[in-house]
């Protein structure tokens, strides 16, 4: 049973509870939003949130949900060993604690009258009770519902942002995140507007002269005194009941540590920092708890590798690695000697290196989450020259060259943003550009050769104006690679920025120094010919040595001429 119930499949388990409870809430929000219409549009709808909602089927998946939530929630917190955390992950916890008594009471009230004395209260009961008789209520139910809905959109936005297509459908999920609370509020205004202007004249609730006297009152509230006070008490008690569970909670982490520092285990750390952690706290908040510089780019979930450390000694054998450990350090090819500081609860004495030291990382303090961090990409990756800049340079006037070379920036950028790619970087009149980053990697090879043959075709226009102005006539020399990169926020500072390293990087900038030696325009790898669909047939190829490879790569030559009919 134990290989089942393991930490990832809980995080799932967690996941799908909190999707199943922000499905809920979505429809519940766009059925306030009908009530922009109407009343009645409202309640029509209320009838098929209902079919969808309220059938035996439906609520216990959703109410087996809340406490599967619920119980994962109040888990995660007893498994803390430190409450010293980054004020973003103490404000999830503390807003995750504060919804369900603040939604509680409607929730609990409207349930209970429909399953206790088979009252199904309608939006003219619902609105009337928090717009009208009580708006304190409203005002703090229209909150909870803001928040719950912020909650929910902030896990949908940790669990999807790191994944390949999500730069490509996050405007429009934005959008939807951002209008449906609003649109759902201004329903519910409107309808409760719409609702006092009915009432009578003479209600001390009512806008005078705004309701006709023949009109009929408005129905009073199902709710009997009887009634109300059953459902208070049942709402009391199950509040009484979640908060003793997260008072539990607390409690039993205080009893656990108490218990812990009695047969605690002792760090040493390669700089000769030195503690004493209570059992079962892992290195990483071992090093929290005790304020030592620690780096952790996902905050100590185990999703990255930066808070590993090396082991160079132990006192004790050392834990295996779980599975979310272990798939890490498989990704990262890490040596045996190494863990991640997270993960890793030592039982005895253990002296560590940290591998990643935070002093190194002065713009980015420890725990901080980075808004990409680094992964292996499929991309293709092309750089540009002039070739003729020396000369150029000798001649010419700085404030000449100054503005010669932001116009040849201009051509080159505006070329490799209209083939869809991002430039990178310029590298005194070099630039490098990257393709594939925004989900498109089928199509990165092609855009890729694509941006060349813009660029040598704009330089071209370029210099028809410059040999006018300046007699002179820009020469431009351009590699191109596709294959696997590392792609990340990198840098210092202001300079931080997303680059791509690793070996298609370099190979591309050898295939640009290849273009001048060949006295070609582009020089393309045989990878990029092939994945950008582009007939081969008639191109000159070479193979060359790449420095850094054993083994020599084929490569296409092609000249001005060629790239007008591969743009064409």
């Amino acid at each position: 049973m134990a290989q089942y119930v393991t930490e990832t499949s809980l995080r799932r388990a967690r996941l799908l509870s909190g999707l199943v409870m922000l499905a809920f809430v979505a429809c519940h929000l766009f059925n306030h939003a009908l009530a922009l219409i109407s009343i009645d549009t409202a309640e029509y709808g209320r009838g098929w949130f209902s079919l969808i909602w309220l059938n035996p089927i439906s609520s216990v998946i959703f109410y087996g949900s809340v406490v599967v939530h619920l119980f994962l929630v109040l888990r995660s917190i007893y498994l803390l060993r430190s409450l010293q955390m980054p004020w973003r992950e103490a404000l999830q916890i503390l807003l995750g604690l504060a919804i369900p008594f603040l939604i509680i009471d409607h929730a609990a009230g409207i349930r209970f009258s429909r399953m206790l004395f088979g009252i199904d209260e309608g939006y003219d009961v619902v609105i009337r009770r928090f717009w009208i008789i009580s708006p304190y209520l409203g005002l703090r139910q229209s909150i909870a519902l803001v928040l719950i809905w912020a909650h929910g959109c902030l896990g949908v936005y940790f669990w999807l942002r790191y994944r390949s297509w999500y730069r490509q459908v996050a405007p429009y999920l934005l959008m939807f995140a951002v209008l449906l609370p609003i649109m759902a509020l201004l329903g519910f205004s409107d309808a409760g507007r719409q609702m006092e202007m009915d009432l009578p004249a003479d209600h001390p609730h009512s806008e005078a002269g705004m309701r006709s006297p023949s009109d009929p009152p408005p129905a009073p509230s199902p709710r009997s005194p009887e009634r109300q006070a059953t459902i208070s008490h049942i709402t009391f008690g199950i509040r009484l009941a979640f908060g003793a569970a997260v008072i539990l909670t607390f409690a039993a982490r205080a009893i656990r540590g108490w218990r812990q520092r009695s047969r605690g285990f002792e760090i040493l750390y390669e700089d000769g920092h030195a503690l004493r952690a209570p059992a079962g706290f892992s290195i990483l908040e071992a090093s929290r708890l005790e304020g030592i510089s620690h780096f952790s780019a996902c905050g100590g979930k185990g999703r990255c590798s930066t808070c590993r450390v090396k082991i160079l000694e132990s006192e004790a054998p050392l834990p295996e690695p779980g599975d979310i450990e272990r798939a890490t350090l498989q990704r990262i090819h890490a040596d045996s000697d190494v863990r991640l500081g997270c993960q890793l609860r030592p039982t005895g004495r253990v002296k560590v290196a940290l591998l990643l030291a935070a002093r190194q990382q002065d713009d980015a303090p420890a725990n901080n989450e980075p808004i990409r961090p680094g992964r292996e990409e499929e991309i293709a990756v092309l750089f540009c020259d002039l070739r003729n800049f020396t000369a150029l340079s000798e001649s010419r006037l700085p404030y000449d060259m100054v503005f010669l070379l932001n116009r040849y920036f201009t051509v080159v950028s505006q070329s490799v943003e209209q083939a869809g790619g991002r430039i990178d970087k310029f590298i005194g009149d070099g630039a490098m550009a990257l393709f594939g980053l925004d989900g498109n990697r089928e199509t990165a090879s092609a855009d890729a050769l694509k941006a060349a043959c813009l660029i040598l075709r704009n330089v071209d226009k370029l210099n028809e104006e410059l040999e006018q102005q300046f007699a002179v006539r820009l020469r431009i020399a351009i590699g191109i690679h596709a294959g696997p990169s590392i792609v990340g926020i990198m840098g210092y500072g202001a300079a931080k920025t997303l680059t791509a390293i690793g070996d298609t990087v370099n190979v591309a900038s050898r295939l640009e120094t290849a273009a001048k030696e060949f006295d070609t325009s582009i020089v393309v790898s045989e990878p990029v010919m092939v994945q950008s669909g582009h007939k081969r047939d008639g191109l000159r190829s070479r193979t060359i040595p790449i420095r850094g490879r054993s083994s020599e790569m084929k490569v296409f030559l092609i000249s001005e001429e060629e790239s007008r009919v591969l743009l064409s």
